[in-house]
Protein backbone atom coordinates (compact mmCIF):
# COMPACT_ATOMS: atom_id res chain seq x y z
CA UNK A 1 0.00 0.00 0.00
CA UNK A 2 2.73 2.45 0.73
CA UNK A 3 4.46 3.82 -2.36
CA UNK A 4 7.49 6.03 -3.51
CA UNK A 5 6.57 9.40 -5.00
CA UNK A 6 9.50 11.57 -6.44
CA UNK A 7 8.24 15.21 -5.97
CA UNK A 8 12.07 16.66 -7.08
CA UNK A 9 14.75 14.86 -8.14
CA UNK A 10 16.07 12.62 -5.82
CA UNK A 11 13.73 13.79 -2.81
CA UNK A 12 11.11 10.87 -2.55
CA UNK A 13 7.83 10.71 0.09
CA UNK A 14 6.61 7.76 1.35
CA UNK A 15 3.04 7.75 0.39
CA UNK A 16 -0.36 6.22 1.50
CA UNK A 17 -3.09 6.33 -1.54
CA UNK A 18 -6.58 4.85 -1.08
CA UNK A 19 -8.25 5.47 -4.31
CA UNK A 20 -11.69 6.26 -4.85
CA UNK A 21 -13.98 7.88 -7.18
CA UNK A 22 -15.01 10.91 -4.85
CA UNK A 23 -12.61 14.06 -4.01
CA UNK A 24 -9.20 13.71 -2.87
CA UNK A 25 -8.13 14.35 0.55
CA UNK A 26 -4.63 14.94 1.12
CA UNK A 27 -3.86 14.55 5.09
CA UNK A 28 -0.47 15.79 6.29
CA UNK A 29 0.89 14.94 10.16
CA UNK A 30 2.62 16.77 12.79
CA UNK A 31 6.00 17.59 13.68
CA UNK A 32 7.05 14.04 14.70
CA UNK A 33 4.35 11.89 13.26
CA UNK A 34 4.07 9.99 10.45
CA UNK A 35 1.23 8.65 7.38
CA UNK A 36 -0.20 6.19 10.11
CA UNK A 37 -0.97 8.66 12.29
CA UNK A 38 -4.29 9.14 10.63
CA UNK A 39 -5.89 5.62 11.50
CA UNK A 40 -9.07 6.43 12.59
CA UNK A 41 -9.68 9.18 10.26
CA UNK A 42 -8.63 7.07 7.50
CA UNK A 43 -11.28 4.65 8.47
CA UNK A 44 -13.97 7.01 8.51
CA UNK A 45 -12.96 8.31 4.97
CA UNK A 46 -11.61 5.89 2.81
CA UNK A 47 -14.77 4.17 1.59
CA UNK A 48 -16.08 7.75 0.04
CA UNK A 49 -12.95 9.55 -0.74
CA UNK A 50 -9.52 9.00 -2.20
CA UNK A 51 -7.86 9.28 0.71
CA UNK A 52 -3.99 10.17 1.03
CA UNK A 53 -1.12 10.32 3.69
CA UNK A 54 2.49 11.02 2.98
CA UNK A 55 5.62 10.73 5.57
CA UNK A 56 6.90 14.65 5.68
CA UNK A 57 10.52 14.81 4.55
CA UNK A 58 13.01 13.54 7.39
CA UNK A 59 10.17 11.44 8.71
CA UNK A 60 8.92 7.68 8.43
CA UNK A 61 9.98 6.60 4.72
CA UNK A 62 10.89 9.47 3.27
CA UNK A 63 13.80 11.38 1.92
CA UNK A 64 15.77 13.42 4.73
CA UNK A 65 15.01 17.00 5.04
CA UNK A 66 16.50 20.10 4.03
CA UNK A 67 19.10 21.71 5.79
CA UNK A 68 17.41 24.42 6.47
CA UNK A 69 14.23 22.36 6.90
CA UNK A 70 10.76 24.42 7.86
CA UNK A 71 6.98 24.31 7.32
CA UNK A 72 7.07 26.46 4.17
CA UNK A 73 9.98 23.82 2.94
CA UNK A 74 7.18 21.17 3.49
CA UNK A 75 4.26 23.66 1.88
CA UNK A 76 6.72 23.74 -1.39
CA UNK A 77 6.56 19.71 -1.12
CA UNK A 78 3.06 19.39 -0.75
CA UNK A 79 2.32 21.91 -3.92
CA UNK A 80 4.75 19.62 -5.71
CA UNK A 81 2.97 17.01 -4.99
CA UNK A 82 -0.22 17.80 -5.85
CA UNK A 83 1.13 19.28 -9.48
CA UNK A 84 2.54 15.77 -9.53
CA UNK A 85 -0.80 13.65 -8.84
CA UNK A 86 -2.66 16.56 -10.87
CA UNK A 87 -5.24 16.93 -8.46
CA UNK A 88 -7.55 19.53 -8.84
CA UNK A 89 -8.89 21.10 -5.82
CA UNK A 90 -8.34 18.74 -2.84
CA UNK A 91 -9.29 18.93 0.69
CA UNK A 92 -6.44 19.44 2.91
CA UNK A 93 -6.75 17.98 5.94
CA UNK A 94 -3.58 18.83 8.78
CA UNK A 95 -2.82 17.92 12.04
CA UNK A 96 -0.50 20.05 14.29
CA UNK A 97 2.22 21.48 12.35
CA UNK A 98 0.36 19.52 9.14
CA UNK A 99 -2.25 22.25 10.06
CA UNK A 100 -0.14 25.24 9.30
CA UNK A 101 1.43 23.75 6.00
CA UNK A 102 -2.37 22.63 5.12
CA UNK A 103 -3.60 26.45 5.54
CA UNK A 104 -0.63 27.54 4.04
CA UNK A 105 -0.73 25.88 0.73
CA UNK A 106 -4.80 26.86 0.71
CA UNK A 107 -3.51 30.25 0.98
CA UNK A 108 -1.36 30.04 -2.72
CA UNK A 109 -3.50 27.36 -4.45
CA UNK A 110 -7.60 26.46 -4.88
CA UNK A 111 -8.85 23.83 -2.27
CA UNK A 112 -12.07 22.46 -1.94
CA UNK A 113 -12.05 22.72 1.71
CA UNK A 114 -9.63 22.92 4.36
CA UNK A 115 -9.41 20.42 7.88
CA UNK A 116 -7.36 21.72 10.88
CA UNK A 117 -7.26 19.59 13.27
CA UNK A 118 -5.43 21.41 16.14
CA UNK A 119 -3.03 23.92 14.20
CA UNK A 120 -2.54 26.85 12.15
CA UNK A 121 -2.49 29.28 15.15
CA UNK A 122 -0.49 31.59 16.55
CA UNK A 123 2.35 30.35 18.51
CA UNK A 124 3.78 31.25 21.70
CA UNK A 125 6.69 30.68 23.90
CA UNK A 126 4.58 27.91 26.48
CA UNK A 127 4.49 25.84 23.17
CA UNK A 128 7.93 26.12 22.59
CA UNK A 129 8.42 25.08 26.07
CA UNK A 130 5.96 21.58 25.97
CA UNK A 131 7.41 20.86 22.52
CA UNK A 132 11.33 21.00 22.51
CA UNK A 133 12.51 19.49 25.68
CA UNK A 134 10.70 16.51 24.36
CA UNK A 135 13.06 16.27 21.14
CA UNK A 136 15.73 14.78 22.91
CA UNK A 137 13.91 11.48 22.88
CA UNK A 138 14.54 11.54 19.09
CA UNK A 139 18.23 11.01 19.47
CA UNK A 140 18.18 8.36 22.49
CA UNK A 141 19.33 4.91 21.41
CA UNK A 142 17.41 1.36 21.97
CA UNK A 143 18.23 -1.77 22.83
CA UNK A 144 15.52 -2.79 20.37
CA UNK A 145 12.53 -2.36 18.81
CA UNK A 146 10.79 -3.42 21.78
CA UNK A 147 12.72 -1.29 24.08
CA UNK A 148 11.92 1.92 22.10
CA UNK A 149 7.68 0.82 22.24
CA UNK A 150 8.02 0.42 26.19
CA UNK A 151 9.43 3.34 26.77
CA UNK A 152 7.49 5.16 24.40
CA UNK A 153 4.58 3.97 25.92
CA UNK A 154 5.14 5.52 29.16
CA UNK A 155 5.37 8.73 27.70
CA UNK A 156 2.27 8.12 26.46
CA UNK A 157 0.48 6.69 29.54
CA UNK A 158 1.53 10.19 30.89
CA UNK A 159 -0.05 11.94 28.16
CA UNK A 160 -3.75 10.00 28.85
CA UNK A 161 -3.22 8.23 25.53
CA UNK A 162 -5.10 4.81 25.49
CA UNK A 163 -2.38 2.75 24.09
CA UNK A 164 -3.74 -0.13 21.74
CA UNK A 165 -2.53 -1.88 18.79
CA UNK A 166 -3.50 1.43 16.23
CA UNK A 167 -1.06 3.78 19.03
CA UNK A 168 1.53 0.38 18.81
CA UNK A 169 1.64 0.14 14.91
CA UNK A 170 2.35 4.05 14.50
CA UNK A 171 4.80 3.49 17.04
CA UNK A 172 6.92 0.78 15.50
CA UNK A 173 6.65 2.46 12.20
CA UNK A 174 8.65 5.19 13.41
CA UNK A 175 11.77 3.40 14.85
CA UNK A 176 14.59 1.63 13.19
CA UNK A 177 17.52 0.19 13.68
CA UNK A 178 21.23 1.82 12.67
CA UNK A 179 24.76 0.62 13.34
CA UNK A 180 24.11 1.43 17.17
CA UNK A 181 20.76 0.26 18.04
CA UNK A 182 17.64 1.42 17.60
CA UNK A 183 16.73 5.39 17.34
CA UNK A 184 13.69 7.24 15.67
CA UNK A 185 14.08 7.63 11.93
CA UNK A 186 13.14 11.43 12.83
CA UNK A 187 16.18 13.79 13.87
CA UNK A 188 16.02 16.51 16.84
CA UNK A 189 17.57 19.32 14.94
CA UNK A 190 15.65 19.43 12.02
CA UNK A 191 12.17 19.16 14.10
CA UNK A 192 13.11 22.02 15.93
CA UNK A 193 14.03 23.95 12.85
CA UNK A 194 10.54 23.04 11.99
CA UNK A 195 9.15 23.87 15.54
CA UNK A 196 11.14 27.10 15.06
CA UNK A 197 8.84 28.03 11.38
CA UNK A 198 5.67 28.07 13.56
CA UNK A 199 6.76 31.67 14.61
CA UNK A 200 6.70 32.72 11.27
CA UNK A 201 3.62 31.79 10.45
CA UNK A 202 1.03 34.63 10.31
CA UNK A 203 -2.42 33.46 10.65
CA UNK A 204 -3.81 37.13 9.36
CA UNK A 205 -2.39 37.33 6.02
CA UNK A 206 -2.59 33.44 5.51
CA UNK A 207 -6.05 33.00 5.94
CA UNK A 208 -7.22 36.03 4.08
CA UNK A 209 -6.10 34.10 1.41
CA UNK A 210 -7.90 31.37 1.87
CA UNK A 211 -11.39 31.08 -0.06
CA UNK A 212 -12.32 27.56 0.97
CA UNK A 213 -14.41 26.38 3.82
CA UNK A 214 -12.49 25.63 6.75
CA UNK A 215 -12.88 23.55 9.66
CA UNK A 216 -10.86 24.18 12.85
CA UNK A 217 -10.66 21.83 15.56
CA UNK A 218 -9.46 22.68 18.76
CA UNK A 219 -8.14 20.12 21.57
CA UNK A 220 -8.36 21.54 24.66
CA UNK A 221 -7.47 18.81 26.76
CA UNK A 222 -4.82 18.97 29.06
CA UNK A 223 -1.81 17.05 28.42
CA UNK A 224 -1.22 14.69 31.57
CA UNK A 225 -0.74 17.04 34.11
CA UNK A 226 0.26 19.25 32.07
CA UNK A 227 -1.88 22.07 30.04
CA UNK A 228 -2.94 21.63 26.37
CA UNK A 229 -0.32 22.69 23.50
CA UNK A 230 -2.69 25.25 22.13
CA UNK A 231 -5.70 27.73 24.08
CA UNK A 232 -8.27 28.62 22.32
CA UNK A 233 -6.40 32.30 22.23
CA UNK A 234 -3.91 30.75 20.19
CA UNK A 235 -6.83 30.47 17.30
CA UNK A 236 -7.90 34.06 17.97
CA UNK A 237 -6.49 35.17 14.94
CA UNK A 238 -7.49 32.86 12.86
CA UNK A 239 -11.21 32.47 13.69
CA UNK A 240 -11.62 36.41 13.62
CA UNK A 241 -9.51 36.29 10.00
CA UNK A 242 -11.00 33.65 7.93
CA UNK A 243 -13.51 34.17 5.84
CA UNK A 244 -15.93 30.87 5.90
CA UNK A 245 -14.88 29.30 9.14
CA UNK A 246 -16.57 26.91 11.88
CA UNK A 247 -14.80 26.06 14.64
CA UNK A 248 -15.39 23.42 17.81
CA UNK A 249 -13.73 22.71 20.67
CA UNK A 250 -13.94 18.93 22.60
CA UNK A 251 -12.48 17.76 25.71
CA UNK A 252 -9.40 15.65 23.62
CA UNK A 253 -5.85 16.47 24.14
CA UNK A 254 -3.63 17.00 21.52
CA UNK A 255 -2.44 13.44 21.27
CA UNK A 256 -5.90 11.85 21.97
CA UNK A 257 -7.45 13.80 19.31
CA UNK A 258 -5.49 11.56 16.57
CA UNK A 259 -5.01 8.40 19.00
CA UNK A 260 -8.27 7.71 19.89
CA UNK A 261 -11.98 7.95 17.96
CA UNK A 262 -13.25 11.10 18.03
CA UNK A 263 -17.08 10.87 17.71
CA UNK A 264 -17.55 14.89 17.76
CA UNK A 265 -15.14 15.50 14.92
CA UNK A 266 -15.97 12.71 12.54
CA UNK A 267 -19.53 14.38 12.68
CA UNK A 268 -18.30 17.85 12.35
CA UNK A 269 -15.83 16.57 9.49
CA UNK A 270 -18.48 15.28 7.34
CA UNK A 271 -20.72 17.84 7.45
CA UNK A 272 -18.09 20.13 6.00
CA UNK A 273 -17.64 17.47 2.99
CA UNK A 274 -21.33 17.10 2.17
CA UNK A 275 -21.67 20.86 1.91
Amino acid sequence: MLKEVEIHKNIKLAVCDIPEEKKTIIAIHGLTGNHKTFYHYRQLLEKDYRFISYDLRGRGNSSSADKQTSLFRHAEDLKAFIKKYEIEKPILMGYSMGAYICAQVASEIDVAALILLDGAGTTEERQRELIVPSLSRLEKVYESEDDYVNQTKIIYDSLDVQWDEVVEEITRYEVKKNEKGYRHKSQATAMEKDFNSFYDFQPKEVFQQVTSPILLVIAYGKLGQKDSLFTRETYNETIETANSLTSIEVPANHYTLMFERQPEVEKSILALLEK
